[in-house]
């Protein structure tokens, strides 16, 4: 079944609300086609009245007088799609003027209704047809012909209108599914962001928990005991400096073990900066061309926390570009200095064909974005004027 709001795009009469929704452009430009149609149809019809020597002339004023009010009745359409059709089931039977006013209700009603009203109202009209041209017939065309081409033409129109209906209703499914594609993959992202917030506050309760409930229990004895020996004193604030420094040490471990896709990563070496040349020829065995440029003189000196960040963007950077880029030139750039900052860049050429398609949910970018605003910088991704992708990312370097 069609969602509520598909369905009042469908039958704006069905709005809960009771308001009219007001006429488009669109709307006005289609409605004033109709009317011209029905019009132009009344007027051939109209000429043939002349030709039926045996119809008086006030039955042919008539005819035209109730052509005329079934002309004007078509501007209705949109608000009675089912009354206006089904009156002028009776309307076309009486009057030849009015046939074009008869094949634009029924094609509204084709349009905004299902096919069950379609069937009994085009079902009656093309009951009617033989009785219609056997009380009026055609002039210069058999009676099994005209007959024939009534019910024809009956059901072209009512054709014409369920195709129109169901194309409307499959780009109103679409257009609906591509809406609740977009709010999806906005909650995915955001739920990957708020994993990581959790993961986070997680990580740092369980690792500074125990190093601030030492500085806590140390820092407390020496206020309650100001006059502690001197000896005591300096134990206690050997230990809660150990503990403070052993602190800052574990806060810079949490952005390095927070997203390891192995939990047991937590107690291996986390990579530096130094470890960049290898993380590249190990690329480089792997198939990929990389190129690294502007390296920094000393990795040594880059504070660990900063290069292991840098270490896992151009990781995750090599790897995406494996995935989307198979077989590409690769850029890597890591320049800056202590006091300026360290700048990452990775860049990939434009993929050469059709790449297949890899699964993936983009949440690693989503990952590093996190991991260097969390260390203080910036990160940005997108795509590049020759087609390719780039990755950059400025890090505090104090």
């Amino acid at each position: 079944m069609l969602p509520s709001a598909v369905i009042e795009q469908l039958d704006p009469a069905a709005d809960p609300s009771g308001q009219r929704p007001r006429r488009t452009a669109r709307d006005w430009i289609v409605d004033f086609s109709c009317f011209l149609l029905a019009v132009l149809i009344g007027l051939v019809a109209a000429d043939t009245l002349e030709q039926e020597r045996d119809l008086p002339r006030v039955m042919e004023g008539i005819d035209q007088l109730i052509g005329a009010l079934a002309c004007a009745a078509v501007w209705l359409r949109r608000r009675w799609p089912v009354g206006l059709a089904v009156a002028m089931v009776p309307v076309g039977f009486v009057s030849a003027t009015a046939g074009g006013a008869v094949l634009v209700s029924l094609f509204t009603l084709a349009v905004h209704r299902p096919f069950r009203y379609v069937a009994w109202v085009g079902g009656a009209s093309a009951a009617l047809q033989p009785v219609y041209y056997w009380l009026r017939p055609e002039p210069g065309l058999p009676y099994a012909g005209a007959v024939l081409f009534g019910v024809l033409l009956t059901a072209a129109v009512g054709g014409w209108g369920m195709l129109a209906r169901s194309r409307r209703q499959l780009l109103l499914s679409l257009r609906d599914r591509a809406r609740h594609a977009e709010a999806e993959a906005r909650l995915r992202a955001e739920q990957a962001q708020r994993l990581a917030r959790e993961a986070i506050a997680r990580e740092m309760h369980d690792v500074l928990a125990h190093r601030l409930t030492l500085l806590s229990v140390h820092a407390g004895a020496l206020e309650f005991r100001p006059d502690a020996p001197r000896e005591e004193v300096a134990r206690a604030a050997g230990v809660i400096r150990e503990s403070a420094h052993e602190a800052l040490q574990d806060l810079r471990e949490i952005i390095g073990v927070l997203r390891a896709a192995d939990s047991d990563d937590a107690g291996r070496p986390q990579p530096t900066l130094a470890a960049l040349d290898a993380l590249v020829a190990e690329s480089r065995q792997a198939g990929m061309k990389v190129a690294l440029e502007g390296r920094v003189t000393d990795p040594g000196a880059v504070p660990a926390s900063v290069g292991r960040t840098a270490y896992r963007i151009v990781q995750e950077a090599l790897t995406n570009a494996r995935k989307h880029a198979p077989g590409m030139d690769v850029t890597v750039s890591v320049t800056g200095a202590a006091g300026d900052g360290l700048a990452v860049t990775v860049r990939n050429a434009p993929p050469a064909g059709d790449v297949p398609h890899v699964p993936g949910s983009g949440q690693g970018l989503i990952g590093l974005t996190e991991r260097a605003i969390l260390a203080g910088g910036t990160l940005a991704h997108g795509p590049t004027a020759d087609g390719g992708f780039e990755v950059r990312a400025r890090l505090p370097w104090a």
